[in-house]
């Protein structure tokens, strides 16, 4: 009998965030996070629509009808990004997050990461490129480190 291949921590932590992705309601793009300290995780999120709000899938893409370009204006979303719904869940439970680790399934924009750098995360982990050269340019200069792990196969 073969024995099950057990996943390594990067491949077992991404799949939660690819897991936690799955309940986006964005209708662009659905961004899963998960925050981990010590093999343990702190905190999840997923990018939609603040909390008690009518979901984007209802009430429309302002980004979308405007043809807004992926990693410009942000503004305008009226979702909340996976990374943001993460660091806000850990302060509304009181988890320090600081010097943890965030898998996140893209790479963050510029606003998530200079939060995710005012948060003291440590590192970042993420599957898939975002196009944002200025929150790569923002990352570049912090202490954080940032690197990819491409998750084999996406169940």
């Amino acid at each position: 009998m073969e024995k099950n291949k057990r996943p390594s921590l990067d491949e077992y932590f991404m799949k939660m965030a690819h897991l936690a992705a799955s309940r986006s309601t964005c209708q662009r793009r659905n961004v899963g996070a998960v925050i981990v300290k010590d093999k343990r995780v702190l905190s999840t999120g997923y990018n939609g629509a603040p909390k008690g709000l009518p979901h984007c899938e209802e009430v429309g893409c302002l980004r979308e009808n405007l043809d807004v370009p992926t990693g410009e204006r942000h503004e305008l979303c009226r979702g909340v990004h996976a990374e943001q719904n993460a660091i806000i869940q850990a302060a509304v439970f009181g988890t320090s997050i600081k010097d943890g680790k965030i898998y996140t399934t893209n790479h963050p924009c510029v606003v998530c990461a200079k939060l995710l750098i005012n948060a003291s995360i440590k590192e970042i982990v993420y599957d898939d490129e975002y196009i944002d050269s200025l929150a790569k340019d923002v990352l570049s200069q912090s202490e954080v480190t940032v690197r990819r792990f491409k998750l084999k196969e996406k169940d």
